[in-house]
């Protein structure tokens, strides 16, 4: 009876054991209050979740377009849909099989059905449509969508619903009415001062789909260097790049678009001028103004803004822009405008010529005048090529128009970027002041000043992103609606591909709900939830989002390139390896303890 005894109490020890090391553990429990579970990032402006679950099982769920809808019908719209179905279909279930457990005898979902009720354009605009609707309930799961812009989103909110419990992919019953508050969602992003490999420039577009943002503003050239490679004047990255290998050639541009429009993200592309164009000069310097000796700077000697003198320069500007917009899809570009250095033209005898003949004063009046005059040449440029382009341009613009005091000499139709915050890093205008001038002048703007991420500080920060909002100016309700969104801008001075994605993400997050949401959703401590699971959620899709404290996600970052960065490596008791190491060694020691006794 021994070898029975010994088993039966054996047994008896492995099932206490194992019950008591898969209890949770204190941390677990202290950080339920501060991780949500299928929320949606960012807050939908209407959102109604009830208690009753669903279950999904992998093996038959399926996500469908509707046959008789856009969502087949049209082309465009097919195209865009088809590839978003499949993608989705991969994000929707990350429980690793062998931990799944099975859903017989629960009430089960097996499909959501996707409605486009309008055509599509091949590329998403300022004006397109990106509402929907999600009904899950005991009849199935639908989603209703004006544009497959509007589908894209619709399906990123109904992959955040589903959450995993027991080994399950659960859902509850849902009803949700959403649309963005504010159409330019953007984020900056720098390739100038370091060069960013395409593949993180493509993981980046992942995690704004993820966020629902919009726009890539793509800060492409700078002083530094000119990693554009124009097929019309080779030079300007032959020898304006950092290395030959260092560069964005046609095809890589192409593929970032197409990656991009498949997530119903817009791509603008900004070429800076007349300043920072120092790189431009390494392969034609002739489009430059140099600068001399004054008795006042009499150590600078070199090459500055554009020369806003010659004709030629703008005959080169023309080919060069023609190039790029026969590259880039958008009907908007970012011309640049900022941080002009007036003293290189004031030291130059020839740009002096220039503005007597034009009748311009040798004044800061004069040189905001000149810049005026430059930037309408561009801008008439732009309007001039195929498919009509308009112009984006940073503060400076404006404010010189203001100096001058002509405020209608800048196009209405052209885009004013305010990015200064009069603080400890910058002298210029409050940009709540700035806003409401803008505004009040008839300009739509966006707004950058308070979404500057490459400022980092210790702790938590993403909270005075989300609390700074653009409508938070002194204006009239018809000022409030010139203001169409925001960026959140990365500036690579100190940024390259090891740190480009964290440091972006879930930072970037903040500004996503803040450009999507309703104005009302600016609680941060209230949101803090939602951010841990989009933050985790961004993890476990890889993207290596950085903490935001001390935490941990189910599904942790993985750097191994043999492991997929889904794969979970802790369970809710804690690490496998050390929980089942743990395990059996404490049940073999009761064993031959219990073997001791009994002989």
């Amino acid at each position: 009876m021994r070898p029975y005894l010994v088993l039966l109490v054996a047994l008896s020890l492995q099932a206490a054991v194992a019950e008591w090391s898969y209890q949770t553990s204190w941390y677990e429990k202290a950080r339920q209050d501060k991780v949500a579970r299928g929320t949606v990032w960012p807050q939908p402006r209407s959102i109604d979740t009830t208690s009753v679950r669903y279950y999904l099982d992998p093996r038959n769920f399926r996500l469908e377009a509707d046959s008789s809808s856009a969502a087949v019908s049209d082309p465009e719209c097919k195209a865009v849909v088809d590839h978003a179905l499949s993608r989705y279909g991969e994000l929707l279930f990350w429980i690793p099989e062998e931990d799944r457990a099975g859903v017989d005898g629960d009430e089960t979902l097996d499909k959501l059905v996707l409605t486009i009720t309008r055509g599509c354009t091949r590329y998403p605009s300022l004006e397109s449509d990106e509402s929907y609707s999600i009904l899950v309930n005991s009849d199935g799961a639908t989603l209703l969508a004006q544009t497959a812009w509007g589908a894209l989103r619709g399906l990123e909110t109904f992959s955040q619903l589903i959450y995993g419990e027991n080994g399950k992919h659960v859902i509850n019953g849902t009803s949700i009415s959403d649309s963005p508050r504010f159409p330019h969602r953007g984020i900056m992003i720098d390739t100038a001062r370091h060069y960013l490999p395409l593949p993180f420039i493509l993981r980046h577009l992942d995690a704004m789909a993820y966020n629902k943002m919009n726009v890539l503003h793509w800060h492409i050239v700078d002083d530094q260097a000119f990693p554009f490679q124009s097929t019309t004047f080779p030079d300007l990255s032959g020898k304006g790049a950092y290395t030959r290998k260092h560069v964005y050639t046609p095809d890589d541009v192409s593929q970032v678009l197409e990656f991009a429009r498949l997530r119903g993200i817009r791509v603008i592309p900004e070429f800076d001028t007349p300043g920072h164009m120092m790189s431009w000069g390494q392969g034609h310097p002739e489009i430059l103004t140099r600068c001399y000796p004054t008795s006042f700077q009499p150590d600078i000697y070199y090459l500055g803004p554009a020369n806003p003198a010659r004709e030629t320069t703008y005959t080169f500007m023309r080919k060069l822009f023609e190039e790029i917009r026969e590259l880039f899809a958008d009907e908007y570009f970012h011309v640049g405008g900022d941080e002009v250095r007036f003293q290189c033209w004031n030291s130059n005898e020839e740009v002096q010529e220039f503005m007597v003949q034009q009748g311009f004063p040798n004044s800061t009046v004069g040189f905001a005048d000149l810049q005026g005059y430059y930037i309408n040449r561009i801008l008439e440029i732009l309007h001039q090529v195929p498919e009509r382009t308009r112009g984006i341009v940073w503060q400076e613009i404006f404010d010189n128009f203001e100096i001058s005091g002509d405020l209608t000499g800048l196009n209405l139709d052209t885009i004013i970027h305010v990015w200064e915050w009069n603080d400890t890093r910058y002298q210029g205008e409050p940009f709540r002041e700035e806003m409401a001038k803008v505004t009040a002048a008839g300009y739509r703007t966006i707004l950058s000043s308070c979404y500057y991420l490459n400022y980092i500080s210790y702790g938590r920060d993403w909270p005075q992103y989300y609390e700074c909002d653009p409508h938070d100016f002194q204006g009239t309700e018809a000022q409030k609606q010139l203001v169409i969104g925001g960026e959140a801008c990365l500036w690579a001075e100190w940024v390259d591909s090891t740190n480009f994605i964290p440091r972006m993400w879930p930072r970037a997050s903040a500004v996503a709900e803040r450009l999507w949401s309703p104005q009302d959703v600016a609680d941060s401590e209230a949101a803090s939830p939602r951010m841990e699971e989009q933050r985790c959620r961004m993890v476990r899709r890889g993207i290596p989002a950085q903490p935001q404290g001390p935490s941990y996600c189910e599904y942790e970052w993985n750097i191994l390139s043999q492991l997929p960065n889904y794969r979970p490596v802790i369970t809710s008791s804690g690490p496998r390896v050390t929980e089942g190491l743990f395990h059996n060694l404490f049940l073999g020691v009761l064993v031959l303890a219990v073997v001791k006794c009994l002989a």
